[in-house]
């Protein structure tokens, strides 16, 4: 799977490092490969889960997990759509790629599916998507004879009212936000770059029939694309994340404008079952109004990320309050366009682009009144050669470098764009602060 290819941490992913630990982003190996048998506790590090069932007995629906060792598990439900939030420690899931998917009887109990993966830093969390209002009761541990931790979750039908009432209560301690540091005055004025691996953690994105799921496609993707443009030198570059875990979107959005990038490049791919025969790149702008039905279905379908992680949307950036603010947003938007431009001429001589290769819609990632930004859809995991190509080394290799090509060509001779510093922050040489980062 691409996001388990290790790199050196040189030049970029130094730096990258650097940023991270300068402001709490999340940084980690990624998570380790599958093994045969239980695998051995880890003392002082992250447990280990090897197993997940769930069984419905009696009323109660029981997800239960088998860990390496013990650990405190805390749930807490939401609405809109009914799901069940269990947060745990870091935990290393070293489960089969099917866990979380019922099917046939089982379904008749409380729990629909489930997925799980990295949230914060230290901090795992698993969704439960319910068949209908139901509360987790007492949480149980046991030991068995191999020394193994059973953590038995319990889940109980419940009206409707008594549901609302324990959703609107809520998570009572929210994740911390990964925080970018602070802007700062910096003798580099090479363009900022901020590369978004779509989804991720609890969050999986599209599944393809073949059980890949495209947080890890879009990772390895975005990996291989900072990489090209580091080997320039003409760069500086930050990832929204650097290994599997949930970043909200409005936080991927923070990221970018705290750092006073000059790009933002998300990356991601799509699906549709029930159209496998659609395929191609296509490449999105920001607007208030999409460019068709089908860019606004995906756009929403996008904008429930935060709720598949199970958390909150967080705030989007204020509306536009004055008529600078009105002609900046307007600036930005036109570089944006410029860019996906650049894009659509390097990209299409290496590969297949959809009927509208360029689009427009409400994409929260996409809101930056400051940041030129786009985001790209690179095919559909639900194409049999769209997936061939999505995963193929050598495909990859020359669709980054046509896209460091167009990078290139945007900021050669481009303007930059006016805006005001952050309060705090001085002016960098080219007019603007930006993260100070150490090789």
């Amino acid at each position: 799977m691409p996001h388990s290819t290790r790199l050196p941490r040189t030049g970029f992913f130094r730096q990258t490092a650097a940023l991270a630990l300068a402001g709490g982003l999340i940084l980690a190996a990624g998570p380790a490969p599958a093994q045969d048998g239980p695998a051995p506790p880890q003392a002082g590090g992250a447990a280990v889960a090897i197993a997940a069932e769930t069984a419905t007995r009696d009323g109660t629906t029981r997800l239960t997990l088998t860990l390496s060792r013990a650990i405190e598990a805390r749930a807490f439900v939401m609405e809109r759509p009914d799901r069940a939030v269990i947060d745990l420690p870091e935990v290393n899931f070293q489960l089969d790629g099917e866990t979380g998917k019922i099917s046939g009887r089982k379904r008749d109990g409380a729990i629909a599916s489930f997925r799980y993966g990295l949230f914060a830093p230290g901090r795992s969390r698993i969704v439960v998507d319910l068949t209908g209002p139901a509360l987790v009761e007492a949480i149980e541990t046991t030991k068995t004879r191999e020394g193994a931790v059973l953590v038995s979750i319990p889940f109980r039908k419940v009206d409707r009212d008594s549901f609302r009432k324990a959703a609107v209560a809520g998570d009572p301690s929210p994740a911390a936000s990964a925080k970018a540091p602070p802007a700062r005055e910096t003798a580099d004025t090479r363009p900022l770059i901020v590369i978004d691996a779509g989804h991720g953690g609890t969050d999986p994105g599209a599944i393809a029939a073949t059980g890949v799921f495209e947080k890890d496609i879009v990772f390895g993707f975005a990996r291989s694309f900072a990489e090209r443009l580091e080997q320039s030198g003409r760069y500086r570059l930050v990832m929204t994340r650097d290994r599997d875990v949930f970043v909200p979107l409005a936080e991927r959005v923070r990221i970018a404008r705290e750092a006073r990038a000059d790009l933002f490049v998300s990356i991601h791919a799509d699906s549709i079952s029930a159209a496998p025969q659609v395929k191609g790149a296509t490449i999105y702008t920001g607007s208030e109004k999409a460019t068709d039905s089908e860019s606004a279905k995906l756009a929403e379908r996008e904008n429930r990320a935060d709720a598949a992680a199970g958390t909150e949307s967080g705030e989007a950036p204020a509306d536009v309050a004055d008529i600078l603010q009105e002609l900046t947003l307007r600036e930005t938007r036109g570089f944006s366009a410029g860019f996906a431009g650049r894009l659509m001429g390097q990209l299409s001589p290496v590969m297949e682009m959809s009927t509208k290769p360029h689009r427009e819609a409400g994409f929260k990632v996409l809101r930056s009144p400051d940041v030129p930004s786009v985001l790209i859809e690179l095919g559909y995991l639900s194409s049999k050669s769209d997936l061939e190509k999505l995963q193929s080394e050598e495909w990859r290799a020359r669709v980054t470098g046509s896209m460091a090509k167009a990078v290139d060509l945007f900021f050669s001779g481009r303007a930059t764009l006016s805006r005001p510093a952050p309060t705090g922050a001085r002016s960098a040489e080219n007019g603007k602060s930006a993260i100070a980062l150490r090789p």
